[in-house]
């Protein structure tokens, strides 16, 4: 059974990927792989935060129904 990455370890993940790339001393090939890991962990962070948003703005209503939240 395969574990489930959660977004606090894929956020770790791609700073680590920036801390090795600021630091210059990976070769080319290696950097270039390297970026394109972190372009998917950022687009993974950025759909779950996403989500997490669309959560948070809905309120459930008394009946159950869940409702968009007007802030008002």
């Amino acid at each position: 059974m395969v574990k489930a990455v959660t977004f606090e370890e894929n956020l770790a993940a791609l700073e680590d990927i920036v801390k090795r790339l600021e630091n210059g001393d990976v070769p080319l090939e290696a950097a270039i792989a390297e970026f394109q890991k972190g372009m998917k962990l950022s687009k993974s962070l950025q759909k779950t935060l996403k989500e997490a948003e669309a959560t948070l703005v809905k309120v459930m209503a008394d009946d159950g129904t869940e409702q968009v939240f007007d802030g008002q």
